[in-house]
């Protein structure tokens, strides 16, 4: 009997804990419930947020610190000597439309403003093409305006350039009536062609329009005495060109900031988006260059499989047939990557990351709009480092949804069935099909559903011809626009820079050369890495069946090639392969100068006579006096005695650090093989 009062009360008990436990549970889910309600979203997290991934974040100086021999060079865009401002009245006007993606337009403008500098002319506000095009894009934006920042490029250029908005209404109805002269320009036009041909034409007709496809009309080095108008080209690209302020505004916070999102579907619900420099941490930005025409032009097609290769050889014949590349339309793709014509594949740069002393926990954000081969082919990227983002992990919906404006919807095109035969066609179909017995009729096509109509390869599987381009690929190619330029500006925040693709054979302006230019005149000591990719090749032909467990002695030979590329070495290697095709691609000596010091300047020079390192002019004093303060307090600020020198390297052996050896003499002392994983 006592035995069952036990088990009773036993009961008893279970039954109340058990009730207790729902009234709490209860009362904490409508407290919780009140403050979702009453808490929308919070700009940015309070001063006394710690997080709880660590403490106090210190860089590794040999990964992000800055290049000291690099360290006197500073930013001076400013024209020299013998520049006067426009005349405030000027009776001839330039009109041009822009053809192309990001870097073409960027680069396009920078020639326009200097081509209207020395032909004394009025320049309109250039009509990019590429959202002029599109269908539906909001209203509240023009070609211009889509991207920059129409009130600044104006008022930043009025002492170089007379620049309006629109031609004044007589020349207006003359464009209407195609009654001015257009000419289509080329990226390697001389200053004479537009004094000898253009001028003429200009001075006749008050107006000329300029079309440019290629990205740019006006050769990249100027003949001596110009010097000034390459600083104009440097003022317009760094400084005149700005983004429009909602782009400014998302891609700083991309950047800066971290902040709670309240999105409303069913329920009310929360996620967490985390800004690159959400704890301190350095970020590093790879743009992978992967785009459909350069891979094309360069005959790259057999780095990839499947449809991506018919889809590029597609390309390149239709650039033969445009007489836009001579050459034969089957290459072998190898020997273009060992000549290196073809871009660094993402697992290739992971590896080359990796062997630098980079830790699988870097933050690494893959810019470009345009990624040929989809996420597969960074797949190996993201398998090494975990921290892989980009635009679409750092943005919400709502804000990429607010930077596009509002839009107006386009219809999809809608699959139709055949019409279905009647049972009296089927049964005359039957009649004429011929002699029995006859086998089974072969089973019926697979419906093409609208989601395999959908994408710009679809076509490929139907026809030979590529279609012309749809609204929502037109619309797609303005959205592009926006990515870049949010791209841009976060690459240029970066702590270090690595492209996949530049410097190829096309001699067209590509995104990676455009951002290595302004971080070299904006931070010219910033961690910008120049790599050669025929070397890169090279070292990577070595070790190709084994690519992750590499040799320790190429690693160190991976390891000297970068660093050497980030300084000097690779400098002198930009001014002879980029500059020559894109001048904003390595804006020195003209838009830099350099502060005094007491370290020899090595000047070097090419077989024409150009200076290709070490020509800069002295900084003037107030900038040298800005420059010796800015150190003093930085030496003031930070001790060197006070943070380590390095970090732990998960990849490249720690055990050459020793005393006693040097770096050079271990290469050959040990031969081992390097795990990523230990």
């Amino acid at each position: 009997m006592a035995f069952i009062t036990k088990i009773k009360w036993v009961v008893l008990s279970v039954i109340t804990l058990s009730l207790a436990s729902i009234i709490i549970h209860l009362s904490l889910a409508k407290f919780w419930a009140v403050n979702i309600v009453q808490y929308k979203a919070m700009p940015s997290l309070p001063e006394n947020f710690v997080p709880t991934s660590g403490g106090q974040v210190i860089k590794n100086k040999k990964l992000w610190g800055s290049i000291q021999s690099l360290e006197a060079l500073q930013p001076y865009a400013n024209a020299r000597s013998n520049y006067s401002a426009p005349k405030d009245q000027s009776n001839r006007f330039i009109y041009a439309k822009v053809f192309g993606g990001f870097a073409n337009i960027r680069s396009s403008i920078c020639d326009l403003v200097a081509v209207a500098r020395f032909l004394n002319a009025t320049l309109i506000i250039p009509e990019i093409q590429e959202s002029t095009r599109s269908k539906g894009i909001s209203s509240k934006f023009n070609s211009f305006s889509y991207i920059y920042n129409v009130d600044q490029f104006i008022a930043y250029l009025k002492n170089d350039v007379n620049i309006a908005r629109t031609l004044p209404e007589g020349l207006m109805e003359r464009r209407r009536k195609n009654e001015i002269p257009s000419f289509k320009t080329t990226s390697s036009a001389s200053p004479d062609f537009y004094l000898d041909q253009i001028l003429p034409k200009l001075k006749q007709s008050k107006v000329i329009g300029l079309i440019i496809t290629n990205g740019g009309a006006l050769q990249s080095i100027l003949p001596p005495g110009m010097e000034n108008i390459q600083r104009l080209r440097c003022r317009v690209a760094f400084h005149a060109l700005e983004f429009r302020p909602e782009i400014q505004r998302l891609g700083r916070r991309m950047v800066h900031k971290y902040e709670y999102l309240a999105v409303r579907r069913i329920s009310l619900d929360f996620f967490f988006i985390l800004r690159l420099r959400a704890y301190g941490q350095p970020f590093l930005v790879y743009h992978p260059g992967l785009l459909r025409d350069t891979l094309a032009y360069n005959g790259c097609g057999e780095l990839f499989q499947d449809v991506h290769t018919e889809l590029i050889q597609h390309r390149r014949a239709q650039m033969i047939k445009d007489k836009i590349l001579k050459g034969e339309l089957n290459v072998n793709s190898h020997l273009q990557r060992d000549k290196g014509l073809c871009p660094l594949m993402p697992e290739e740069v992971g590896i080359l990351l990796r062997v630098m002393g980079y830790p699988a926990k870097t933050i690494i954000y893959v810019a470009g709009s345009e990624t040929f081969g989809g996420q597969r082919v960074l797949i190996p990227l993201r398998a090494m480092f975990t921290n892989t983002v980009d635009h679409t992990s750092l943005c919400s919906e709502r804000e990429l949804s607010e930077l596009f404006g509002p839009e107006t919807s386009l219809i999809p095109k809608s699959y139709r069935a055949p019409p279905a035969k009647s049972q009296k066609v089927l049964t005359d179909e039957w009649k004429r099909a011929g002699p029995r017995p006859r086998p089974l009729p072969p089973p019926p096509d697979r419906p093409i559903y609208q989601h395999e109509k959908e994408g710009w390869y679809a076509w490929i599987t139907e026809t030979p011809i590529e279609p012309d381009p749809s609204p929502l690929d037109l619309r797609m190619r303005a959205h592009r626009l926006l990515w870049d330029a949010l791209d841009y500006i976060v690459s240029l925040e970066a702590d270090a820079f690595f492209p996949g693709f530049n410097n190829d054979a096309s001699g067209w302006p590509d995104f990676s050369s455009l951002v290595m230019g302004h971080r070299l005149y904006e931070t010219a000591a910033s961690r910008t890495y120049r790599p050669d990719r025929k070397v890169v090749a090279e070292l990577f032909n070595i070790t190709r069946e084994n690519m992750y467990h590499p040799k320790h002695n190429w690693t160190i030979l991976v390891q000297e090639h970068l660093n050497r590329s980030l300084a000097e070495e690779g400098l002198v290697r930009q001014s002879l392969l980029s500059k020559p095709a894109v001048f904003l691609s390595h804006p020195l000596p003209e838009c830099s100068c350099r502060i005094a010091s007491s370290k020899i300047v090595n000047h070097v020079r090419g077989q024409n006579g150009r200076y290709l390192y070490g020509d800069e002019d002295q900084c003037p004093k107030w900038m040298q006096r800005a420059n010796m303060a800015g150190s003093v307090l930085k030496e003031g600020t930070k001790s060197e005695d006070d943070e380590p020198d390095y970090e732990s390297n998960d990849f490249v052996d720690e055990s050459d650090k020793s005393e006693g050896k040097t770096n050079q003499s271990q290469i050959w002392d040990q031969d081992e093989e390097m795990d990523p994983n230990d």
